[in-house]
Formats: structure tokens, C-alpha cells, sequence
């Protein structure tokens, strides 16, 4: 069974498609190339020519063929036939229009040998099995062996009987070239439609722009969520610390309560943009996110031990640094809430000259903080916040404080 399949199961009968679908994209350029040879054969018309001159027109619209492949969409439009019907796996394929000399002529060569094999197919496709038909026939028909077709094979003597099996054997032929046509086809296909150097150079960039945008995307939501979680068990516990005591201060209950308040409230929207972001697939948008404009409201759902001071104008600070600078000193308040133990901070931001400069401060803790099982992330995704804008961080303990210190330049 296995010889049948190869010759007439699912596989072969696509291919054979797909080399019929080369021969009905060949015959505009075999029409083309009749009307060339037409005048120096005088062989006849278009259609009434002899089989040289059909032959002759062939040779003439395989090059028409070939440069007609160099245009840009000849590609894509290969690759989703050979995709669909070949049976290669589909990653073997490059995808989008050639790119340089090399991906233009290999597309050149299959389109050329797509539509040149396809219309030699194709054309065996239509012209043999009827005449194996009428020949399968003879020995059934007198009709048939007293006409022209009988007589010029000679099957109107004592061997028409052999008429039977010659015409099966007519149509196993076809089969069988067909067959190892689409496996040929099939072969050279990964070879003249695979991706060409360029085209591994641009999937590589492509990749490397997908994971640029999915490590934004992963900081965004560090930063987001990681800081809402600190600075709202940081004013819970310290509301509860409070209310356990002698003399509860409600006034500081109060305000803790609303920084909580506040800080999930905003947190919420900054998720819901993020997330946004994933459903949509798309990369982290320039002109969206929180920026200075809201730093007042981050540092109140910090809690009361966090004290500000702005220097210039923050509202002439670009939107992409602004959104930059938000986050910075979001991540540096997560820090100090997770390290500091509800130490006052103070931050510091001076928009007076060519740079942007945040300082953040608070005591250090009286014990080595607790190594966090994330490495790190904080710090190394401030630093690489600053070094994105040109600017640098320098993070450590100066002066018996733990001081944050970002250049970003305007």
C-alpha cells in the first residue's frame, strides 16, 4: 500500500496541485511568448501552431517568468503555496519579501521552476488521460479501431488487446512523474524560499525587540505592583502596631488608611494599562504611564514619613523622562519600604539645570537588610532606566544614610 499512497494519497494529489497552480500562473507568459515566436516560426496562431512552435513559445516565457519573480510580492505569494500544498513544515519558509541579490535570485529560480515544471504537468494533465482513455477503449469499440487514432498506433490488428493495459499503464506513468515532481519541488523548496541571511538577521531583530518590549513590560509591573504591596503592608502593619498600643493616634490611622486608599486606587489603573498593553500585543507606548505630574500622589500613599522637596519646574521635564523619573523614584520608595523598616525618607528631586537629579535618603536599617530573592531587581532595573536616557545611578551608604542618587540628562 504504501507505493499506492506515495503515488495517489493526500500528499501527493497537493503537490499536484500545486504544480497545476504553476501552470495556470505560466500561461500569461506562455501567451506572451507565442505572440514573440508567432512571426519567426510561421508556425500559425496562438493555438494552431505545431509542437515546436508551442515549445519555442515555452522557452520564451520562462525568462519573462523568472524576472517577474524579482518583484517583491513574488515571495510571500510562493511561500504560502508552497506552505499550504508542498508538505514542508512551514518554519523552513522565510517570510515577507526578499531581501538582497541572493534572496531575489533563489526566488527567481523556484518561481521560474514552479511554472515551468507546473505547465509541463499540466499540460500532460490535460492531454493524456483522455487519449489513455480512448486507448484503454479500443478493444471495446470498433468504432474506435477503424478510426484515425487505431490506425496510427496500429491497434486495429490482432494485439488491440494490448490497448488495455498500455492505456493504464499511460495513466500510472503520469501519476508517477507527478509524484516525483512534487517531491523534487518539495526538496528545493526549503533551499530557494528559506530565509536568506538578511532574513535571519531581521527575525533577529524582530526577537530582540519582542524581548525589549517584554522586559519593559515586566518592570512596569514590578515596579507597579511590587510597590503598591510594600508601601500598603508598610501602613497597615504600622497602622496596627498603632491601634495595639495604650494610646491609639487615630489621626495616624487615619492617614494610613488613606494612603492605602490611594496607593490602590492608583495602582489599579497602572495595571489595568498594562495589562491593556498585553492584550493588545503591542510594545510600551510613548505618551503613557504616570509621570511627575502624579509624583504628589505616589509620595502620599508612601505614608506621612516621606517628605518631598521639588526644585524648578517639573513641568518642563520631557514626557519620556518624566514617565522615566516617576518610576525611578516609585522602584527607590519600594526599596527604602522593604529595607528601611518605615524609616522617614526624604526625596529630592532638581529640575533646575541641563540634568534631571533625584536623591533619595533614610538611615540605614540598624540590621544588614534581608537579601531579597528576586537579586535585586530594584536597583539594577533603576540603572537601567537611567542608562536607557543617557544618564546614570549610583546606589549605596553615604554619610550613615542609604542614598539613591540618578543623572539623567534633560
Amino acid at each position: 500500500m504504501r507505493p499506492v499512497r506515495a503515488l495517489f494519497g493526500q500528499r501527493a494529489r497537493l503537490r499536484w496541485l500545486h504544480l497545476i497552480l504553476g501552470g495556470a500562473l505560466f500561461m500569461p507568459f506562455w501567451m506572451v511568448g507565442s505572440l514573440i515566436v508567432a512571426p519567426l516560426l510561421d508556425g500559425g496562431g496562438m493555438f494552431t501552431g505545431g509542437l515546436g512552435a508551442q515549445l519555442w513559445a515555452y522557452a520564451a516565457g520562462l525568462p519573462l517568468a523568472a524576472v517577474t519573480a524579482l518583484f517583491p510580492l513574488a515571495r510571500p505569494m510562493s511561500v504560502a503555496a508552497a506552505r499550504a500544498l508542498c508538505g514542508v513544515e512551514p518554519d523552513r519558509f522565510a517570510d515577507g519579501p526578499a531581501r538582497g541579490r541572493e534572496a531575489r535570485a533563489r526566488t527567481a529560480g523556484w518561481f521560474t521552476l514552479h511554472l515551468g515544471a507546473g505547465a509541463l504537468l499540466s499540460g500532460a494533465t490535460l492531454a493524456l488521460p483522455p487519449f489513455a482513455a480512448a486507448v484503454t477503449a479500443l478493444p471495446f469499440s470498433p468504432a474506435l479501431r477503424a478510426s484515425e487514432l487505431g490506425r496510427f498506433w496500429g491497434l486495429d490488428r490482432a494485439w488491440v488487446w494490448a490497448a488495455l493495459p498500455a492505456g493504464l499503464l499511460m495513466l500510472l506513468a503520469l501519476a508517477a512523474v507527478a509524484a516525483a515532481t512534487g517531491a523534487l519541488l518539495a526538496r528545493q523548496a526549503p533551499r530557494l524560499l528559506g530565509p536568506s541571511p538578511a532574513d535571519r538577521l531581521a527575525a533577529a531583530e524582530r526577537r530582540a525587540a519582542e524581548a525589549e518590549s517584554r522586559n519593559r513590560l515586566a518592570r512596569e509591573l514590578h515596579d507597579s505592583v511590587g510597590h503598591a504591596l510594600s508601601a500598603v503592608t508598610l501602613q497597615a502593619g504600622a497602622a496596627r502596631r498603632v491601634l495595639d498600643g495604650d494610646a491609639a493616634d487615630l489621626e495616624f490611622v487615619r492617614e494610613a488608611l488613606t494612603a492605602i486608599e490611594e496607593t490602590t486606587r492608583r495602582t489599579v489603573g497602572e495595571l489595568d494599562w498594562v495589562l491593556g498593553l498585553l492584550r493588545r500585543g503591542g510594545e510600551v507606548e510613548e505618551g503613557v504611564g504616570p509621570g511627575l505630574d502624579a509624583l504628589e500622589a505616589l509620595v502620599r500613599g508612601a505614608g506621612p514619613r516621606v517628605a518631598l522637596t521639588v526644585d524648578g519646574a517639573l513641568g518642563s521635564v520631557p514626557e519620556a523622562l518624566s514617565r522615566e523619573a516617576y518610576r525611578i523614584v516609585q522602584e527607590g520608595l519600594t526599596n527604602a519600604a522593604r529595607h528601611a523598616g518605615g524609616a522617614p525618607v526624604t526625596v529630592r528631586l532638581d529640575a533646575r539645570t541641563e540634568e534631571l537629579e533625584i536623591m533619595m535618603e533614610n538611615p540605614l536599617p540598624d540590621r544588614p537588610p534581608v537579601t531579597r530573592p528576586d537579586g535585586g531587581r530594584g536597583l539594577r532595573g533603576i540603572a537601567e532606566r537611567a542608562g536607557l536616557l543617557g544618564g546614570t545611578a549610583e546606589a549605596g551608604p553615604a554619610d550613615g544614610a542609604w542614598r539613591l542618587a540618578v543623572r539623567i540628562p534633560r
